[in-house]
C-alpha cells in the first residue's frame, strides 16, 4: 500500500521488455530485494540493489497497462516505497495497481498553481469525481472537475517541483489509479442495481451452481 506521496524522483539507466533499473538515493534507506516500490504509481518488486540504484522486473501486464513499457534510458520516474506500518499518512490509499493510461491535454496557471487536464477512458470515468481522489504517475491529488472523457486537477508548486509532473506536457502518457473506495462503491451501486438473485448468490458463492 502507498499513499501517493512522492518521496523522490528516480532517473532510468537501464530499460528492457520485462525490467527497469533505476538510479536513486533516498527511496534506498532500508530496501532490500523483494520489497515493493511504485514506479510512477505502479507497484513492482525490487530484485536488486546497489549503492546508487535499483532494479525491478515488469510483467506483460504491467507493460501493457502502464506508461513503464515506453520508458528509455535518461527519463525520469516518480518513486515512493511502500507505507510502513508507523508512517504518517499524507496522501489517500493508493495500491499501486494502475487501472489505465491518459493523456495529458493542457496545462493551465491559476493563482500560483497549474490546473492539469487529463484524459481518461470510459472505464474509469464513473469512478472519477469532483473532490475525489486519483493517483496519476503515482501522485496523489484531487479532482477539481471533470466531464465525459477528462477531469482537472490543481498542482501546487511543491508538487511541480518534487515530482515529474512538472516536466509533463501535452500529448504526454500518465498512469492512472482511481480510488479504491470508489470502486467499491461502484461495485456496490451494480449489486444493488440487480437486486439478489439465485444468479447473484451463486456468483457470490452463496448457493452451489447446480
Amino acid at each position: 500500500m502507498f499513499t501517493g506521496i512522492i518521496e523522490e524522483i528516480g532517473i532510468v539507466k537501464g530499460a528492457g521488455p520485462d525490467h527497469l533499473v533505476v538510479g536513486a538515493k533516498k527511496v534506498l534507506e532500508d530496501t532490500k530485494p523483494g520489497d515493493s516500490i511504485a514506479i510512477n504509481g505502479a507497484c513492482l518488486t525490487v530484485t536488486s540493489v546497489n549503492n546508487d540504484g535499483f532494479s525491478v522486473g515488469i510483467m506483460p501486464e504491467t507493460a501493457r497497462r502502464t506508461n513503464l513499457g515506453r520508458l528509455h534510458y535518461g527519463d525520469l520516474v516518480n518513486l515512493e516505497r511502500a507505507m510502513s506500518s508507523g508512517g504518517r499518512f499524507g496522501g489517500h490509499l493508493v495500491q499501486g495497481h494502475v487501472d489505465g493510461i491518459g493523456e495529458v491535454i493542457a496545462f493551465a496557471p491559476e493563482d500560483g498553481a497549474v490546473i492539469v487536464r487529463i484524459s481518461a477512458s470510459a472505464e474509469l470515468m464513473p469512478y472519477i469525481v469532483n473532490k475525489g481522489f486519483i493517483a496519476v504517475e503515482g501522485v496523489s491529488l484531487t479532482v477539481i472537475n471533470y466531464d465525459a472523457f477528462s477531469f482537472s486537477a490543481s498542482l501546487v508548486a511543491y508538487t511541480l517541483q518534487h515530482t515529474t509532473l512538472g516536466s509533463k506536457k501535452p500529448g504526454d502518457i500518465v498512469n492512472l489509479e482511481v480510488d479504491i473506495i470508489a470502486k467499491y462503491v461502484e461495485r456496490l451501486r451494480q449489486m444493488a442495481s440487480r437486486g439478489v438473485t439465485l444468479d447473484f448468490l451463486e456468483e457470490h458463492g452463496f448457493l452451489k451452481a447446480g
